[in-house]
């Protein structure tokens, strides 16, 4: 009898802890929501659903319309506006350079709150540079720039005139029938020819093979993927979400891209184990530096460090490169005054060579001008996502702590405030006597402050011996026939692709 008295005692004190812990936590949430809501609310915000927030107004719109109706609220509202991923998540965007530097200025991290963009890619890309935060973040970083000293990038010069060796004869090809081109898978696949042989001394004739890489075929499923689970709120619980045949798909494209990584890592610790000496007869690549990286302790990284940090510059030493080159051979066939402006510059420089050197790579003064208007206008990365940790006035408003905060690049790079007739192509805009004066947070393509990109050099130099190349070869026309549709996903593409036309310069002579 004492016994199950006991017993009935212990069962009661459970249940009673239980619910104790459920209805703090419940509490919790409710006080934190209501802090989020209250400092959301104070921003003008798009038209709202009661459940679903802002999705149905973007899902109405399409990406495409819905990202010029941002631009157009930029116009409306100037610095700041909230968007609601469902009723509970809301998201300030900040899109004047004024907003922008308040967060950028920070070590804030990134947000990983409500099941967004980087906490959606984590089972791709793992706690990489690009998603971790913390003491985690602060010692890869730390460990990892050594692979990006100027050293280290000035012998790049070379594989970057060998993979436009090899992108070459495919404009040639379509030169010869004057027939549109598409240009954006090619151009991925000489920038992660490119990202291959320079961060992982890894050859695999890449460019050369029939038809597109499964790699760069599985990068854009996978950011498409990501892009639309954003936008289904139900579809943030991960279990829920594997069920679904686009979570099967995408867990099977993750063990595809993950296989592949895998691939690229096992050879060099083979051939470092049998040849120890083969890293002192090349340069010192990313993928040595990863390997060999200690930290104050002696600690290396452990193996899914190294995974994620692969799968990070794979991907974002590509794919983001492969969408600004693109863009560009775009507005190059779009502005031919400009294009003959670039083509003069690199023509004089080049002479009767082909192939650019590291010292000509500063002399492309207005082709640098160029590539940074293609990069404002067409935006490669659309966005930024910061999580505050303590609160922070943003626009004469505070906000608490927990507030995801959404850095629109696109609507910055056309917020009228901020750009004297944004919509204008003007590379002039950029030169050192108009451009010093300007915020520095106005113009922030690579992020900027204590979390800017750690390969934005690297990335600039590609796309100048890109683009040089290309034009020093071709006369680019605009395919007036074919529709540009951009879309804001992980990078920005265009729905239908980017298609121009292709003439050889010796025609024109």
């Amino acid at each position: 009898m004492a016994l199950a008295w006991s017993a009935g005692l212990l069962v009661e004190a459970v249940v009673i802890a239980v619910l104790t812990w459920a209805v703090v936590r419940l509490a919790v949430f409710l006080r934190q929501f209501y802090l989020l809501y209250k400092g959301a609310a104070q921003f003008p915000s798009l038209p709202k659903h009661w459940l679903w927030g802002t999705i149905p107004t973007l899902r109405e719109m399409g990406r495409a319309n819905f990202s010029r109706y941002l631009v157009e609220q930029t116009k409306k509202h100037g610095k700041a506006f909230v968007f609601w991923r469902g009723s509970l998540c809301p998201e300030v965007f900040v899109t004047h350079s004024e907003t922008v530097g308040q967060i950028l200025k920070t070590s804030e991290p990134k947000n990983q709150r409500f099941k967004a963009g980087y906490t959606l890619s984590k089972p791709w890309l793992g706690d990489g540079l690009l998603i971790s935060n913390g003491k985690k973040w602060e010692r890869n970083r730390k460990l990892l720039t050594p692979a990006f000293h100027f050293n280290v990038l000035q012998p790049y010069i070379k594989v970057y005139n060998d993979a436009v060796d090899n992108l070459l004869p495919k404009f040639h090809k379509a030169s010869k029938t004057a027939e549109s081109f598409e240009v954006f898978d090619p151009m991925a696949l000489c920038t992660l020819d490119v990202m291959l042989r320079c961060a992982f001394s890894y050859e695999d004739n890449i460019q050369r093979k029939a038809g597109l890489h499964p790699y760069v075929r599985a990068v854009k499923r996978l950011a498409n993927l990501i892009s639309n689970r954003g936008l289904k709120p139900h579809m943030r619980i991960d279990w829920l979400y594997a069920l679904t045949t686009d979570g099967k798909e995408f867990n099977q494209l993750c063990d595809y891209v993950h296989g592949f990584a895998d691939k690229i890592i096992e050879a060099r610790r083979s051939t470092l184990e049998s040849v120890p000496d083969v890293a002192r007869k090349r340069h010192l690549d990313f993928l040595d530096i990863l390997l060999a990286a200690r930290d104050e302790f002696g600690e290396g990284l452990s193996k899914e460090d190294i995974r994620a940090e692969v799968d990070t510059f794979l991907f974002e030493g590509h794919d983001t490169t492969a969408s600004a080159a693109s863009w560009a051979l775009y507005a190059l066939a779009k502005y031919p005054d400009v294009q003959e402006k670039v083509y003069r510059e690199v023509h004089e420089i080049l002479g009767d060579r082909e192939s650019l050197e590291w010292p000509d790579i500063p002399k492309l003064k207005y082709t640098s001008l160029f590539i940074k208007e293609v990069m404002r206008m067409y935006s490669p990365v659309p966005g930024i996502g910061r999580e505050l940790s303590k609160p922070l006035e943003i626009d004469g408003k505070e906000v608490p702590a927990g507030t995801v905060i959404i850095i629109s690049l696109r609507t910055l790079n056309h917020n009228p405030e901020v750009w004297e007739s944004p919509e204008e192509f003007r590379p002039e805009r950029f030169s050192e006597d108009k451009f010093s004066s300007r915020d520095p947070y106005s113009f922030v393509p690579f992020s900027a402050g204590p979390r800017n990109c750690i390969g934005q050099t690297f990335a600039l130099n590609e796309e100048k011996v890109i683009v040089s190349r290309i034009v020093n070869k071709f006369r680019i026309v605009l395919d007036k026939e074919h529709p540009i549709v951009m879309i804001p996903e992980l990078i920005m593409r265009a729905e239908h692709g980017i298609k121009v036309k292709f003439f050889p310069r010796n025609q024109d002579k």
